[in-house]
């Protein structure tokens, strides 16, 4: 399921990435690679979702959320 789709509060583990060779990239330039867990720590209607990965936050777009599978913990 997509990134965009978990609510607040739930730990998942990145499964996959949809999207070009620039979209990859730069979500492995974030951190973000294949087997990794993340928590969503904020999840509104409006703005950026809110994660937490490893020790840092990230604030992702609405838009890049949609390419990012993950799968429940």
């Amino acid at each position: 399921m997509p990134l965009a789709m978990v609510e607040a509060g739930q730990n998942v583990t990145v499964v996959s990435f949809c999207g070009g060779l620039n979209v990859r990239k730069r979500l492995i330039d974030l951190g973000l690679t294949h087997g990794l867990m993340i928590r969503v720590l904020r999840r509104d209607t409006q703005g950026p979702i809110i994660i937490a990965v490893k020790d840092s936050r990230l604030a992702l777009g609405r838009g890049i959320v949609h390419k990012i599978m993950v799968e429940p913990c």
